[in-house]
C-alpha cells in the first residue's frame, strides 16, 4: 500500500519514527510534512493527507499531532474521509473492521511511539468486515452528500 503521512510540530518526531515502521512493513510512504519542530497549523497537513487518500494518490493515511483529535476533526471535513483517533490495538482493529477507517490519527503527547507503531501495524493489517457494517458506512457517506 501507499501510505500518506503528515504531522504538525507536536507529531514531527513520531512521524519520522513511524515512517520507518511503515517502510519495514513493506509499504510506500508519501510524506506530506511537516519538516521540523517549528510551530505549524495541523489542519494544513490533515488536508494534504486527506486529499491524497481521496484522490487515490495514497491508499490510506496517517496523521500525528499532540492528541490526534485536531487532525481527525480536520481530516474528516474532506468528503470521503473516515479518520479515527487510535490509542491501542483494539481501537485500531475496530476502526478498520467496523468503520472502514482510511486515516489513522494518533497523539504523540498522549501515546508512546512504540504503542502508536503497534496499533498502526494492526490497523494496516485489518480488513473491513463489510456486511452489516457496510450499511452503516453507507449512511456516513449519505450524510456527507447531504451537507
Amino acid at each position: 500500500m501507499k501510505i500518506a503521512i503528515g504531522a504538525d510540530h507536536a507529531g514531527f518526531a513520531a512521524k519520522e519514527e513511524i515512517k520507518t515502521v511503515i517502510k519495514a512493513l513493506g509499504h510506500a510512504v508519501i510524506d506530506q510534512g511537516t519538516t521540523g519542530e517549528a510551530s505549524v497549523d495541523y489542519p494544513d497537513f490533515a488536508e494534504k493527507v486527506a486529499r491524497a487518500v481521496v484522490s487515490g494518490e495514497a491508499d490510506r493515511g496517517v496523521l500525528l499531532c499532540g492528541t490526534g483529535i485536531g487532525m481527525s476533526i480536520a481530516a474528516n471535513k474532506v468528503l470521503g474521509i473516515r479518520a479515527a483517533v487510535i490509542g491501542d490495538e483494539k481501537t485500531a482493529a475496530l476502526s478498520r473492521q467496523h468503520n472502514d477507517a482510511n486515516i489513522f490519527c494518533a497523539g504523540s503527547r498522549v501515546t508512546p511511539v512504540v504503542k502508536i507503531a503497534e496499533s498502526l501495524k494492526v490497523w494496516l493489517e485489518t480488513p473491513f468486515e463489510g456486511g452489516r457494517h457496510q450499511n452503516r458506512v453507507g449512511k456516513i457517506s449519505a450524510i456527507e452528500k447531504n451537507r
